[in-house]
């Protein structure tokens, strides 16, 4: 991995609310993080028998090379070692095929194989190298079969600059460029400290170069829908050009991934969201220290899964629309029409679309500094006013109602980043609501109540189903309640999406 760059962006993820389970993740197999683990003891191995390291144009990295080959030309795939020249040396990537499917439409899954001289590069980027080899592996011992051709590659020298990468896409003629249809990249998937970072295919975040290729959103989604299933919250990072999907996507080819994090610090709220310590993700990124002893293996079988999961699902069903398409999505970075009720009864801290200040009382976060996803959410009360009960919900109920959203036939399903923050004045008629509108009809989705406790904010996912109202045009309907006495109550939402499988 050459650098690092994220932003946020919720992962639909169904915790307190509802869970909802993507209808294809049996099909794929659970990967063994044992035998991932393996390859990483492999990989170790022989950087600490060539220098300490698998560097371009030292004996490490070609060693490494051999390993994952012959691997796969035992296990049926067919093979390519591609050389090329920088530096004045030397380089390798493996390309590997699996026999069948339509090479018209080629699901490619990569990541580079490369160390920096400095160390053996076991999480950066071992990880991912040995995630995608036990993916390939267990295709052919299931004799995976998909209306997709799959292909799989391990780039040299991307530690230089993307050199690999960039000199097989160049190889291409343009027919052979335009037959892959999708490039998964996965560097750094077990970082010891790690966060769940999925590139932002579609620009949901509203931040940094914008979205990917046509099609990248779908990839975003197959792997949000994994993470969703397992109860994990992700967030998004920036297509910043630092990884092999930089000449993928400078080419039209649409593309995602996973990332655990490298240099950069984790915040104190991606520790309230996944654990761990506020120190650097990697704390032995691009040194001596990245052994087998710097890898999570919690991170490492989750990711490793979700490859799986992304493979089985996208290779399956060819140019079909894969589950979990995005039919209409909100992150509340620009005003899109959401309209406060006319009927209202609260006197301060209505539901409005802003960007929200931190707000705590006797050390109780009761309103977030960040929305879940960019800068902006609905929320009660945006600023943070003179004290925590300055512009929190007061004296009744509030809604915030989306412009209209006309649903396709299917399965569709609605996601949500959402949180209700209360202090123990609070009580059980205090609540929050996600509710749909259609026609003159108005029904509620999902309820999180308060009670007499304190109850810090802390921004969770839920999800709730639509396909009731297939074929109809609707609006989703946001509405809180101080109804109770004296109650501190703050909410907000965020990142709302509907998807169709």
């Amino acid at each position: 991995m050459r650098a690092f760059s994220f932003v946020g962006v919720a992962g639909l993820i169904a915790a307190g609310l509802a869970v909802a389970t993507p209808a294809q993740a049996a099909a794929a197999p659970d990967i063994p993080v044992a035998n991932v683990k393996a390859h990483l003891t492999q990989l170790q191995s022989i950087a600490t028998a060539n220098g300490g390291n698998r560097a371009h144009g030292r004996p490490g990295y070609l060693a490494s090379v051999t390993y994952v080959k012959n691997l796969l030309d035992a296990a049926g795939f067919t093979t390519t070692q591609q050389s090329f020249t920088y530096n004045g040396v030397t380089g390798y990537n493996l390309i590997a095929d699996w026999p069948g499917g339509d090479t018209s439409d080629t699901l490619m899954i990569g990541g580079h194989l490369d160390s920096v001289t400095a160390g053996p590069g076991i999480n950066d980027n071992g990880s991912g190298s040995a995630g995608i080899l036990e993916v390939a592996l267990q295709v052919s011992r299931s004799g995976f079969q998909p209306d997709r051709h799959l292909r799989f590659g391990w780039w040299g020298a991307e530690e230089l600059g993307l050199r690999g990468s960039t000199a097989y896409v160049n190889s291409l003629t343009s027919a052979q460029r335009a037959a892959i249809t999708g490039y998964l990249n996965f560097d750094m998937i077990g970082s010891p400290n790690p966060g769940y970072f999925l590139y932002d295919g579609d620009n949901s975040d509203g931040t940094g170069s914008g979205p990917g290729p046509a099609g990248s959103a779908q990839i975003e989604s197959t792997l949000a829908a994994y993470f969703t299933s397992i109860g994990v919250p992700t967030r998004g990072t920036d297509f910043d050009g630092r990884s092999d999907y930089g000449p993928f996507i400078a080419n039209g080819i649409p593309a995602g991934g996973i990332f655990t994090g490298a240099e950069g610090t984790k915040t104190s709220a991606q520790v309230n969201l996944w654990g761990g310590t506020t120190g650097r993700f990697d704390p032995c990124y691009h040194a001596s220290c990245d052994t087998t002893a710097n890898i999570n293996d919690t991170a490492l079988d989750r990711n490793s899964d979700a490859i799986a999961y992304a493979v089985w699902t996208l290779a399956d069903g060819g140019t079909t629309t894969p589950p979990g398409t995005t039919v209409w999505s909100d992150g509340l970075e620009t005003a899109t029409g959401w309209t406060q009720g006319t009927t209202d009864t609260a006197t301060a801290g209505r539901l409005e679309r802003g960007n929200p200040a931190a707000t705590t009382s006797s050390g109780v976060a009761t309103q977030l500094d960040a929305a879940a996803g960019g800068s902006f959410a609905l929320i009660t009360g945006a600023t943070a006013g003179a004290s925590a009960g300055a512009n929190d919900l007061d004296g009744g109920i509030t809604t915030i109602t989306s412009p209209a959203i006309t649903l396709p036939t299917g399965t569709l399903t609605l996601s949500l980043s959402w949180y209700l923050a209360y202090l123990n004045n609070a009580t059980s008629a205090d609540y929050l609501r996600i509710r749909v509108v259609s026609g003159t009809t108005t029904t509620t989705l999902l309820t999180q109540t308060a009670a007499a406790a304190n109850k810090a904010a802390a921004w969770t996912t839920a999800t709730a189903n639509l396909s009731a109202y297939a074929g109809q045009t609707i609006r989703i309907q946001v509405e809180a309640a101080d109804a109770g006495t004296a109650s501190l109550v703050e909410a907000a939402v965020d990142n709302l999406v509907i998807t169709a499988a």
